[in-house]
């Protein structure tokens, strides 16, 4: 068994209190991967600051801190136990950007402590708008026209080279907060002041939107033999317009045809192996042309997802708990 033995002891993040845009499918996640740790004997402890989940009981891991989601939380953690490695895929959005402010500011580095199921590269490459967009344009997958924009005087030049009706997306944001769709220009300054101010580097993208065409979600996990499986399809009965934490949606897919399916899952599979080195789960969002059947990648998210959390349960397939025993070193095959 290839299961990395240097692993000992792991510190897993959560999600924070339930808000929206940041659903509680987290603790179903974060718990999974506490059980699946404490499987291999490894030691796990867990900061979130929700004591309202079944996460932070007291049989779910040997070391429990109830302690907001900052760096000086992780610093005083780390002072407390010995922790080999940190598994911040479980924690949504909330957990990934304390990972990278953790990392910006050396935390993981002073501590010794490797970061599992993701690295800062490919959390750095899917949520910078700019940087995503080039690198599926780089690997020759199609994104909808769009522009970065750092100040409103950008944001209104890239308005007017692109068009109406737009979407203006903040980086590093959760649950699309601080983004919406703009089909005036009369809305769109507001919009635009909206999202430079949710995003914590000031930062959107102004992009066109495909308004109507369908939505698909693919949950996929991939090991660190470059192995991918396509765990489950997942539909959104709203088109393009309404936000997937705002939709019904349904798996599997119900209206995908079969060579649209298989296009969207090797574009899937190639997309995920282009991200660098990681091992874990991931969640694809595409849009569709429902005439031509054109896809555009939307976005990814290197870690488990909402989505995962009801593709889970729609499959029987144990996504988090999967995800965790990759992140330790397991392959897809073991």
């Amino acid at each position: 068994m290839p299961k990395d033995t240097s692993i000992r002891s792991v510190l897993i993040i959560g999600s924070g209190p339930i808000i929206i845009g940041q659903a509680c499918e987290f603790d179903y996640s974060g718990t999974q991967a506490a059980r699946a740790l404490r499987e291999e004997g490894i030691e796990v402890t867990l900061i979130n600051s929700n004591p309202a989940t079944i996460m932070t009981d007291p049989m779910m891991a040997d070391h429990i801190h109830l302690l907001p989601l900052e760096v000086n939380s992780i610093i005083k953690i780390l002072e407390e136990h010995q922790i080999d490695a940190v598994l911040p895929t479980m924690g949504g959005q909330t957990a990934l950007n304390l990972a990278i402010e953790a990392g910006k500011q050396g935390v993981w580095d002073k501590y010794q402590v490797r970061m599992i199921g993701v690295d800062l590269d490919a959390i750095e490459l899917t949520e910078n708008r700019e940087a995503f967009r080039s690198h599926m344009i780089k690997i020759g997958l199609s994104v909808a026209p769009s522009i970065i924009a750092n100040s409103v005087l950008e944001g209104k030049d890239a308005a007017q080279k692109i068009g109406f009706p737009l979407v203006i997306r903040p980086s590093y944001t959760l649950g699309g907060f601080g983004g919406g769709f703009v089909h005036e220009v009369s809305e769109f300054d507001a919009a635009l002041r909206r999202g430079l101010e949710a995003s914590p580097t000031h930062e959107v993208l102004v992009e066109k939107a495909v308004l109507g065409w369908k939505e698909f979600e693919l949950e996929l996990l991939r090991d660190k033999n470059d192995n991918v499986v396509i765990i489950c399809t997942v539909e959104n009965l709203d088109p393009m317009g309404i936000h997937t934490g705002d939709s019904i949606t349904v798996a599997p897919a119900m209206t995908l045809s079969d060579t649209a399916y298989q296009e969207m899952r090797n574009q899937a599979i190639h997309a995920m192996r282009s991200l660098g080195n990681f091992s874990g789960g991931c969640n694809i969002q595409f849009a569709q042309n429902p005439k031509t059947e054109e896809l555009i990648v939307i976005e990814i998210n290197p870690r488990v997802s909402r989505s995962s959390a009801l593709a889970s349960k729609a499959t029987g397939y144990p996504i988090a708990k999967v995800a965790a025993k990759l992140a330790i070193g397991y392959h897809l095959d073991d």
